[in-house]
């Protein structure tokens, strides 16, 4: 059983899973590790380590800006091996890799899989790898030990739902919104029916539900019927006014996206960011 097989089979009936994404070298690479373990004892279930791509496809500003930033930094995909396994140094909390295809392709499927578990790393999502075109990605995560999760969206069919949840390991996705990461929710009902949906037909793995969660309302009421629910944009934004502020000492700002991790799980409070300098 894997580490984030263990964490959904830990979770309580009324327990919903956090994951928590933050992209490497961000918002430089000596202020990843401390990051991820300022989320970490906030209370993440499992992280999502973004792997920072110049083309990406689903993602909004903020995770633009966090990647742009990281590759101003030289980051690579090696540097963000070494990232995770300075993590796993003093945790035990399940970590993916979330980006794109091209880049593993590059790198080799095989060895980026071999590599990324001998890491440490516990999955990968991928979202521009169609499941049907997965093979040979499914065989070296398998080969290797790591899970491989798929997303599906409002739009997406039924048979591809099925599809996805045969194929997937670890959970299903569900994004939220057929837009990008940190799009508003829309408050109308076919948000609760597509995940009600979705709850109907994925039977082989946790579903859980991300893109637009911003708070920990929001996060309560969008995984009513998924397994959990998957924060990013909210949290990069809330480290980018962080790091932005000159006022604040790091590990201040660490305890800040701490607060901020435990606010999203439980409804903890947390102190508002500072605000963002104006742009000159």
């Amino acid at each position: 059983m894997s580490r984030l097989d263990e964490t959904f089979e830990a979770l309580g009936p009324d327990d919903k899973a956090m994951g928590l994404f933050l992209t490497d070298g961000f918002p430089n690479p000596d202020a990843t590790v401390p990051l991820l373990h300022a989320i970490d004892r906030g209370g993440a279930d499992f992280i999502e380590l973004g792997m920072p791509f110049s083309d990406p496809l689903a993602e909004g500003r903020p995770i633009q800006r966090a990647s742009a930033q990281a590759l101003s930094h030289d980051v690579t995909l090696v540097d963000t091996l070494h990232t995770v396994e300075a993590f796993r140094e003093d945790s035990d909390t399940p970590l993916l890799l979330m980006g794109y295809v091209n880049p593993v392709f590059k790198y080799g499927v095989d060895g980026f899989c071999r590599d990324a578990a001998k890491a440490g790393v516990d999955g990968l999502i991928l979202p521009d790898l169609p499941p049907q075109e997965s093979d040979a990605l499914c065989d070296a995560a398998a080969a290797h030990g790591l899970d491989l999760v798929f997303l599906i969206a409002p739009n997406t069919s039924d048979d591809r739902i099925r599809v996805v949840d045969q194929r997937a390991t670890g959970f299903v996705y569900a994004v939220s919104v057929t837009g990008l990461t940190g799009s508003d929710l829309a408050e109308t009902p076919s948000v609760e029916e597509y995940l009600m949906h979705a709850e109907d037909l994925v039977d082989q793995n946790p579903l859980l539900v991300g893109f637009g969660i911003k708070t920990h309302d929001d996060a309560m009421e969008l995984s009513r019927h998924t397994d959990g629910f998957i924060v990013g944009s909210a949290l990069i934004n809330h480290v980018a006014a962080l790091w932005e502020s000159p006022e604040q000492s790091v590990p201040d700002r660490l305890a800040e996206v701490e607060a901020f991790a435990r606010h999203l799980k439980s409804g903890a409070p947390t102190p508002a960011p500072p605000p963002r300098p104006a742009q000159g």
